[in-house]
């Protein structure tokens, strides 16, 4: 099975960015083990944040199939981002 990733979008060190950075790192636990995270600081690397698109932070991607999701803000409704994903956490089998 390949690797599914998700990129979190931030610029630099800011409340929001703090609060995205918590909430996926909670979110992570809810995922399988094929899933991988990384973290782009768009004031580091400007060039990515063009290259994906992305004009607002703190910004979720999840790109599958090259159709993007993207959801914008601080991540705190867990549930409300895995719908919006289309991911299903572990042990909630339909």
């Amino acid at each position: 099975m390949a690797e599914l990733v998700l990129r979190l979008y931030i610029a630099g060190k800011s409340a929001s960015s703090r609060r995205a950075e918590q909430n996926l790192l909670s979110l992570r636990a809810s995922l399988g083990e094929s899933w991988s995270v990384e973290t782009i600081d768009v004031l580091r690397q400007p060039e990515l944040a063009e290259q994906a698109g992305v004009i607002a932070t703190p910004t979720l991607s999840f790109e599958q199939s090259g159709r993007p999701r993207r959801i914008i803000g601080d991540l705190s409704d867990k549930k409300r981002i895995l719908g919006f994903l289309g991911i299903e956490a572990e042990g909630n089998s339909p």
